[in-house]
């Protein structure tokens, strides 16, 4: 009997030390959700660069969990098969407000900035002085469901009042119905059209299509170079105030599990791409971006948040549009 109450002891603790080891050895491991492919014509967009880099940086063990879509990225944030995913604005603004999932990290634009401004422009001799004053006019968007042309300026406008919302509804086509009882002719372009597009926004508007664009607070600087139907910068007005950021893609995480300590290896080594040998290479090749930065959630998506929330049906249009 005594020989085997130790053999049972000795099995328990054995079993104990090796069941520290796994949760050891995981805690040891990053996973990142990335959708893979099988292979990359590009060498440089492998993202088995990003997974070495992250590892020497780190200590860390780096591993890809595959996934298939942004709702897939966001269920492996949920349920802890991955420490961190790529999202854009759109499955971000579903990862947070209804999984409550964090912002950590987030991609730069060209200019080292996290978000662009969402504002309407009008012509310097336009009667329109506010945003009060576009009922009834003629309006350009970039296109269909576009964030600066269309959900920022529409959520915005619904969120403070001055655009009515007689009814509630569930389908993101009712918002077609709004613009077209709130603005006189709404010009809202399909893609390969002449209008379509931040640069096809600002012409409809130039051009007097429209009396109002819906585009970037940049439009001026980021299309009328070199175009011979801009005007001068003099002819342009800004109106006030701007709608909000629209955030670049951020980089989430699930704070429910994932340690304050992993999370901080993880941000210090993506942070490390902007300055390490070989880093700038990974951040266009596999990232797609310039740089990246440190930002917290409300920082980076809540403007955004506070904008297009109030869109009838946005919220199953971005859960039908990241589920595929």
């Amino acid at each position: 009997m005594a020989k085997f109450l130790s053999f049972v002891i000795t099995l328990i603790i054995i079993a104990t030390a090796f069941s520290g080891c796994l949760k050891q050895s995981d805690e040891d491991v990053i996973r990142i959700a990335y959708k893979t492919q099988d292979d990359y014509n590009d060498a440089s967009a492998n993202p088995q660069l990003l997974v070495d880099f992250i590892a020497a940086e780190s200590g860390f063990n780096v591993e890809l969990y595959p996934i298939s879509s942004d709702i897939a990225a966001i269920e492996a944030l949920r349920f802890g098969h991955a420490d961190i995913a790529f999202l854009d604005g759109g499955a971000a603004f579903i990862a947070w407000k209804q999984h409550g999932l964090d912002v950590i990290l987030a991609n730069q634009n060209s200019d080292g900035s996290t978000f662009y401004i969402a504002q309407a422009w009008v012509l310097e001799n336009s009667s329109i002085q506010s945003l009060e004053d576009l009922e009834g006019k003629n309006s350009c968007h970039t296109g269909w469901l576009k964030s600066a042309g269309m959900l920022m300026p529409m959520g915005y406008m619904i969120n403070n009042g001055l655009i009515d919302v007689s009814e509630e509804s569930s389908e993101i086509d009712s918002l077609r119905t709004i613009i077209e009882n709130h603005f006189g002719t709404a010009t809202i372009p399909e893609k390969g059209d002449l209008y379509y597009g931040y640069s096809g926004g600002f012409r409809c508007m130039t051009e007097g299509v429209g009396d109002v664009a819906f585009a970037k607070s940049t439009s001026f600087e980021d299309h009328c170079e070199g175009n011979d139907w801009c005007l001068d910068r003099s002819e342009y007005r800004l109106l006030s105030p701007a709608f909000g950021r629209v955030p670049s893609h951020p980089m989430m995480i699930n704070m429910e599990i994932l340690s304050q300590e992993k999370m901080d290896v993880i941000a210090d080594a993506f942070l490390a791409l902007n300055s390490a040998e070989g880093g700038s290479e990974i951040l266009e090749g596999v990232l797609n971006t310039p740089g990246i930065s440190e930002v917290t959630t409300e920082g980076h998506l809540g403007s955004y948040s506070d904008a297009i929330g109030t869109i009838p049906g946005i919220a199953n249009f971005f859960a039908e549009k990241y589920d595929s």
